[in-house]
């Protein structure tokens, strides 16, 4: 039986044997060794540069945050550079990425990440989530990519493939 949870107590249960599970995971592994991209946030654990470029991402194509994450890492590298910059200077590295109110939910989450967690990204779910623009997704990329934790990231075109996979019509099921 497999039984995915995806965020406290919402689960998506469906009847699966090991051997088709062991199937799946390797022909997705293979596919993924093939076809990945070299992506900096993929090298990485930093929770910082992981919570920035899963922001940029939001609604964004990977080509187009590419030179922004960069520029963004190189003139605020920490929580703490973030949080002293003015909100003009975030704006103006931000300019042309579009979304603004991602660059000015950085800030603030930037704020009480400093204030609240000594300046780190803190290593619960529920307090990442609570930061402004941090919704169900980026919350779990930061918790399974930064931290190790079993979050499933589930954008849409995941949770596209997991309806079709376990033959779900119910999209509340696949939902963080």
């Amino acid at each position: 039986m497999l039984v995915l949870v995806i965020h406290d107590n919402i689960s998506y249960t469906q009847l699966m044997f090991q051997p088709q599970l062991n199937q799946i995971r390797r022909r997705l592994l293979s596919w993924y060794g093939k076809n990945r991209r070299d992506l900096p946030w993929r090298r990485t654990r930093n929770p910082y540069a992981i919570w920035i470029a899963e922001t940029m991402l939001q609604q964004t194509q990977v080509k187009s945050v590419l030179p922004y994450y960069r520029r963004f890492l190189r003139a605020f590298p920490t929580t703490r550079k973030l949080d002293r910059a003015s909100k003009e200077e975030v704006l103006a590295l931000w300019s042309g990425l579009g979304y603004y109110r991602r660059a000015e939910n950085l800030k603030k989450a930037a704020r009480i990440i400093m204030r609240e967690h000594r300046g780190k990204l803190p290593r619960e779910f529920d307090l990442i989530l609570a930061l402004p623009g941090v919704g169900p997704y980026t919350a779990a990329a930061v918790m399974s990519i930064a931290f190790n934790q079993a979050y499933p990231a589930l954008d849409t075109n995941a949770r596209r493939v997991l309806r079709r996979a376990f033959n779900s019509q119910k999209e509340k099921e696949l939902r963080p």
